[in-house]
């Protein structure tokens, strides 16, 4: 399955759950729920996973858990505020940014509205995270 289609199932399935369990449970409620029905659907989900921080010149400097890591490549960052805030986006961008990974998304259950934003990070001056990624400029996309 491509990222763009892991993504769509990503997104339907938190969806779902936001039906069902509307707004109004702490963040771990709604990670444990995701983390669930992705296994369900055969979706291999790693919940708290290390994820390694690189420096600009490839140094290991730190680690950070991601809420959920799908399939080795997707950074899947929950929230359950009464709206995604800049300081969320300014996170799952760092994340993304560190961790050399390109795709990441950013769910907020805490709200009465659904709310989920992915985001694609790559830039040309780092090695890929994995053999099929494709770098070719700095850029920085986020699409909702």
């Amino acid at each position: 399955m491509d990222i763009l289609e892991l993504c769509d199932r990503v997104r339907q399935i938190a969806y779902d759950i936001h039906v069902y369990h509307g707004h109004g449970h702490l963040e771990k409620v709604y990670e444990n729920a995701l983390a669930h029905r992705l296994r369900k659907a055969g979706i291999e989900t790693r919940q708290q996973h290390p994820i390694n921080v690189y420096d600009d010149d490839g140094t290991p400097i730190g680690e950070y858990a991601a809420d959920i890591l799908v399939e080795q490549r997707l950074i899947v960052e929950l929230k359950a505020a009464k709206t995604i805030a800049p300081e969320h986006e300014a996170q799952i961008l760092g994340y993304l940014k560190s961790s050399r990974l390109e795709h990441g998304m950013l769910i907020n259950f805490g709200s009465y509205k659904f709310e989920v934003r992915k985001y694609i990070f790559t830039d040309s001056k780092r090695p890929p995270a994995t053999e099929n990624a494709k770098n070719t400029k700095k850029d920085l996309n986020r699409i909702t």
